[in-house]
């Protein structure tokens, strides 16, 4: 709660064909999804928007389709693609920015009727997306600011790190080993192992994607044996399939061994009901002892050592394990002593740190402690940061000389 308003964090796992809209807020055992059809588990809902002829009204997930099969409607071309690469498309005879089609879709995901919390005045979005690169960057960070809300309010996270925020805030018995999961969608199978160091504080997770060929004849005996592979030699506490490709009753010698000693879940709203979580945590409403270093994830931690009312401590600039994108933090600083700025660097799974001094060149004389400087720690990459660091004099006293020191870390 915000001031007696409900905090409302909004999950939404979407790719080219479809989407799935999940909502949790304090109060709630775990996170709710959404379906078209009442009393039904219909999650998934196409990613894809229509323009009835010769009208401006819109439709969206299945109905588009629906009403442009039936002639009512024209289905516009490649929605979540064409919006990633800033198209312009024509529908009906008229020209579009793609994005702007894509923002139409989002907002009426939004506001499928009879779920009151989805417009609550305080809410966070996660999207999470099979990968996530500098067009996703791109288009969700418009769409957030298209949605007059702040940045730090939309997230993105891809699939892994969506599974990793839900494993973890299950029941502490389905994660006190290993946990696995198999994403088969018909065609296309992988699976993710999750394991934990319990040696570091906070423990640093490791989430490993496998490629696995899918079972195509005899289903069952194929897909046997795959499992058999895949926890051989490993401690697993539960399993979880994802997907259309588990649909039907085709498993029956292969889920009687994986429910051997372990928990089995099925379902297919893992990742948007994961990015619930990830947006609540994130948010540091939970302790959370675990940190993950995944694709987007930064390598390391940043910190500044500073003398606070004469006594020491670190100001942290960049977190290892927050998105790099989302990350970017400044401080504002008085030297003292030698004109040079030092910084220690962290892996996160290490107890060691080390220190990069930069050397404030050409910097005006002045007596010590009359120069403050502002530092900028703006991350490029998951291993790459960049440091600016600005003279701002010290107040009328002193006048800035406007000089501007730039460095960069890598690791």
């Amino acid at each position: 709660m915000t001031d007696g308003i409900m905090q409302v964090y909004i999950g939404i796992d979407i790719d080219k064909d479809n989407t799935m809209l999940s909502f949790f807020h304090e109060g709630m055992k775990e996170p709710e999804t959404v379906s078209t059809v009442i009393g039904s588990e219909h999650y998934r809902i196409k990613t894809a928007l229509s323009k009835r002829k010769g009208m401006g009204q819109w439709y969206f997930g299945d109905d588009a389709i629906d009403k442009a099969d039936a002639g009512i409607a024209i289905l516009v071309p490649d929605l979540y693609e064409s919006a990633k690469e800033n198209k312009r498309v024509t529908v009906d005879g008229e020209i579009f920015s793609a994005r702007e089609l894509f923002l139409i879709f989002i907002k009426k995901m939004l506001s499928l009727p009879g779920r009151l919390f989805i417009n609550a005045p305080e809410k966070k979005i996660t999207f999470t997306l099979d990968k996530v690169g500098m067009e996703e960057i791109e288009l969700f960070q418009s769409i957030g600011a298209s949605l007059f809300m702040e940045k730090e309010k939309v997230n993105l996270t891809d699939r892994r790190e969506s599974f990793y925020y839900y494993a973890l805030s299950q029941d502490e018995s389905l994660y006190l080993r290993d946990v696995l999961l198999i994403d088969y969608d018909g065609t296309d199978m992988f699976s993710v192992l999750l394991s934990r160091n319990e040696n570091t504080k906070p423990q640093v997770v490791n989430l490993v994607k496998t490629p696995l060929l899918a079972p195509r004849l005899d289903r069952d005996n194929e897909f046997l044996k795959l499992c058999e592979d895949l926890v051989q030699g490993k401690a697993i506490s539960s399993v979880y399939l994802i997907g259309e490709g588990f649909d039907g009753d085709w498993m029956k010698e292969s889920i009687a061994y994986l429910c051997k000693n372990r928990r089995v879940f099925m379902g297919k709203n893992l990742y948007s009901k994961g990015a619930c979580y990830a947006g609540y945590i994130k948010e540091q409403k939970t302790d959370w002892p675990f940190v993950f270093i995944g694709d987007n994830e930064l390598k390391m931690n940043l910190s500044l050592k500073v003398s606070d009312k004469n006594k020491m401590r670190f100001i942290t600039l960049c977190t290892a394990g927050e998105s790099w994108f989302d990350e970017k933090n400044e401080c504002e600083c008085i030297l003292d002593g030698e004109p040079e700025v030092t910084v220690w660097i962290q892996k996160p799974d290490s107890r060691e740190a080390s220190m990069k001094v930069f050397t404030l060149t050409d910097i005006p004389e002045r007596e010590n402690r009359t120069t403050r400087i502002r530092i900028n720690a703006i991350p490029e990459s998951d291993r790459d940061i960049r440091i600016e660091i600005k003279d701002l004099g010290f107040g009328e006293i002193v006048p800035s000389s406007n000089k501007t020191w730039t460095y960069r870390l890598t690791c």
